[in-house]
Formats: structure tokens, sequence, C-alpha cells
């Protein structure tokens, strides 16, 4: 797995946790897709370190470097990302479209967003295991119609596996060293500091992407992923970071063994990567 990675990533970019220069909220937003903005005030769960939820903010406010007028950096909130294969053992990448804020153009796997600080999407439990982390659940189905096309109906909570979480900081399309952010002066830095849940999905479903959302989607064998990453690199074409750490650290066991995930499952560890 680790070599995997340092072929065709080379060695992890040294993630950003120490303070970040303030760059003030009311910056112009320049170039933002009015569509990509419609969704800048829904409300996203912050979190603490250990998964607890302590608050509420925008969207715009998570993901601005300094976007909120009480913190210098990116807030921690809660997110998940779909790994979606289908009856063959294909897995479902997507390439982000051209108009997204954060990460635009990169690969990574079939769905990745944030549950919403509603009821629903912050129900942490309900009366199963299936049901473990269902708000999460509820908003990745939401978000698969969405960005994906696909109904519901084929993506309702008790379909996910949820297997684990992470931590982990990073800022859009630079190094994030300090030089970099402050030789942006007033142009937006964007980015992501999440508590990722995995969620697995299996099953052969309609898709229909959302031009504005989904650039291309491949269907990519576990024989095809090295393969896959190479040409992406030599392309010179990313993958977003999320994605990145999931493939060094968990992805080719997890593809290997689809037909026994459950063993995989750890519900209590917050990994920080």
């Amino acid at each position: 797995m680790r070599q995997i990675y340092k072929c065709y990533f080379g060695l992890a970019k040294k993630l950003v946790h120490t303070q970040i220069r303030r760059i003030s909220s009311s910056v112009v937003d320049v170039a933002i897709d009015p569509n990509q903005a419609a969704s800048f005030d829904e409300p996203c769960i912050l979190v603490n370190e250990r998964d607890e939820v302590i608050g509420r903010a925008s969207k715009r406010d998570c993901h601005l470097v300094g976007g909120s007028k009480n913190h210098d950096g990116l807030l921690l909130h809660r997110a998940f990302s779909v790994f979606l294969f289908n009856s063959k053992g294909e897995m479902l990448v997507q390439r982000r479209s051209n108009y997204k804020v954060t990460f635009p153009g990169e690969f990574a796997n079939a769905c990745c967003s944030h549950p919403l600080y509603t009821d629903e999407e912050l129900e942490e439990n309900g009366q199963s295991s299936e049901s473990i982390a269902i708000g999460v659940k509820r908003a990745a189905s939401r978000r698969l119609e969405f960005e994906l096309g696909i109904p519901c109906e084929q993506t309702r909570p008790g379909c996910f596996m949820y297997l684990t979480r992470f931590h982990y900081h990073s800022l859009s399309g630079m190094n994030g060293s300090q030089n970099n952010i402050q030789a942006r002066g007033n142009i937006p830095v964007w980015g992501e500091h999440e508590i990722d849940y995995i969620l697995i999905l299996r099953g052969d479903m309609e898709i229909k992407p959302n031009p504005n959302e989904v650039m291309e989607i491949k269907l990519i064998t576990r024989e095809g992923l090295v393969p896959f990453l190479h040409s992406l690199s030599q392309k010179g074409i990313r993958v977003t970071p999320w994605f990145e750490l999931v493939v060094k650290h968990w992805l080719p066991l997890w593809w290997e063994n689809l037909h026994q995930l459950e063993k995989f499952q750890d519900h209590k560890t917050i990994h920080k990567l």
C-alpha cells in the first residue's frame, strides 16, 4: 500500500495545523460560479477533535481560510467520503468540475461532502447497527442524488457501511506554506479541515452526473488502480488530498476484502492523517 502511494504521489505533504494568516471574511469572492455560491450559506456541523458537535458555521466560513472572525485557520467540521463499488467490484471515481471552489478538476472517490446542521443529519445513532452514523448516511444519500443523479431509493441509510473516520487538513491548489498564502494577498485561500466518515456503498446504480459538480466519471478495477493513478500523474492531473490519504492508508486492503469489510470497521478511532 505504501509503495503504491510513494510511486505515484510522492511523499505525503506535511499537513498544516499551525496558525495561518487570517484573510478577512470581507474578501470578495472572485470568479465563483453562482451555482456553487448558492450553497455557501448551508450550515455545516462544527466538531472538536473527538468529533463532538460544538456548533455550526456556513459552508463558506468552513472552507475559507480565516472565514470565521474568531478563527485564524480552517474550522474543523464533519464530512463524509463515499466509495462506490459495482457488482463487478469496479470502483467509481469522479473528476470534480472546474466550477468547484475547492480542488477543482481533481479526481476523487464517488462522492465527498458534508452533513448539514439539521435534525435529520445531526442524528448519530439509531436503533440498530445499520443506523450508526445515520445522519451522515442521510447526507450521503442526498449528495449522491445531487452530484451523480442516483435516486435516493437506491441509497437508503441501511445501504451504506460505515468503516472509520479520519482527521485531515489541506489547502486547495497550494502546498500550504506561509509564504504562498501571503503571496496571494486579497485572493481567497480555500481548503478543508474535516473529520471524514468513510462510507462504502455497493451496487449497480443509475448515474446521471450533475455537470456543475462532476466533470467526468470512470469505473476502475482493482488491478487498474496503479495504472490509473500513474496516468493521472503523467497528465499532470491531481487527486484530492482525502482520496490520496485513503489510497495510501487503506484502499488496496479494503478493495481486496470487499466480501468481508466488516472486520475493518472501527468506529472508535479517529485517525489523524
